[in-house]
């Protein structure tokens, strides 16, 4: 005969307290959430994932081998910036539609200028950008100064990640100065003579300026400008007075341009630099680490032997 007795002593043992159901049934509602950024570019957002790490969930609004010189939001980007608590531009005058894509989203994430601190380049072309050069990651320095801002940022988006975003920031810190290490020895080696190539468009400046490597461009710093029939006229000059040996083309732009060039001129087509953004994960340049190497190894392969 069960008693009133076994009956509440069967009830006690059925009841789990509370801080144990929290620690069995609640592992995983009790892992934070990712802090979620939007980066406009897919070279911005690879430096994201490496400073953030797991804790970060980092969306691209401009994808692998696409233009943001001439790129057009979406409503899904707006809805993508609604939903950010971060979110990370270039600044420097490339990305020209985000203040219209900010607005349009009412956004109010946290807005981190990643190249905040560089030296700017000022281009000579009348082309947009107000005058400045915006490619200041292709200087493997500057895109050390690009990791401390967007550190800093996590740091204050997210505090209790401080000690990841750090630690993430310091090893790909390091990884940084081996690369451009690797750079400079690279371009070292091709003889002074020959550190002279003619890309699409004037993306390679900082590159130029770090490195000792002369860079002419029919197209100014932006994609959006068209070549006029002088500056394509006076590129074919300089290839034939200085005895540029190679031309290169870029993944943003239209080969047709520098294919002609290298008809008229005899100049090789050099293959293919990443200027503006990475590839996909089966291309030559999934990462900013790789997109460099690989551009530096296309350099190496058509100027170092005559």
């Amino acid at each position: 005969m069960i008693t009133r007795r076994d009956i509440l002593m069967l009830a006690a043992a059925s009841v789990v307290p509370a801080g144990l159901a929290r620690a069995q049934g609640g592992a995983a509602s009790a892992a934070p959430d990712k802090l979620k950024v939007v980066a406009t570019f897919s070279i911005l957002a690879d430096l994201v994932r490496n400073v953030g790490g797991a804790r970060v969930e980092v969306a691209a609004l401009v994808g692998p081998n696409s233009d943001a010189h001439v790129y057009a939001p979406t409503p899904g980007d707006a809805r993508a910036l609604a939903a950010a608590r971060v979110v990370v531009v270039n600044g420097l005058g490339f990305e020209g539609w985000m203040d219209r894509l900010v607005k349009a989203s009412g956004t109010r994430a946290a807005m981190v200028v990643a190249s905040k601190g560089v030296a700017p380049r000022r281009s000579e072309d009348e082309h947009d950008h107000g005058g400045a050069d915006p490619h200041a990651w292709q200087s493997v320095a500057n895109a050390k100064i690009y990791v401390g801002n967007i550190r800093d940022a996590l740091v204050a988006a997210d505090p209790a990640g401080e000690a990841a975003y750090r630690a993430n920031a310091a090893g790909y810190l390091a990884t940084l100065d081996a690369l451009d290490a690797e750079v400079r020895a690279a371009i070292t080696a091709i003889p002074p003579a020959r550190r002279r190539i003619i890309t699409t468009h004037d993306a390679f400046g900082y590159f130029a300026a770090a490195y000792g490597v002369d860079f002419l461009a029919p197209q100014g710093v932006s994609t959006e400008a068209e070549a006029s029939a002088r500056d394509v006229a006076r590129i074919i000059s300089q290839i034939r007075k200085q005895k540029i040996p190679a031309v290169f083309i870029e993944n943003v732009t239209d080969p047709r341009l520098l294919e002609r060039i290298g008809r008229e001129t005899g100049a090789r087509i050099g293959g293919t630099l990443y200027s503006d953004a990475l590839t996909g994960p089966d291309g030559p340049a999934p990462s900013y680490v790789e997109m460099m190497r690989h551009n530096v190894r296309q350099l190496v392969a058509a100027l170092a032997v005559g």
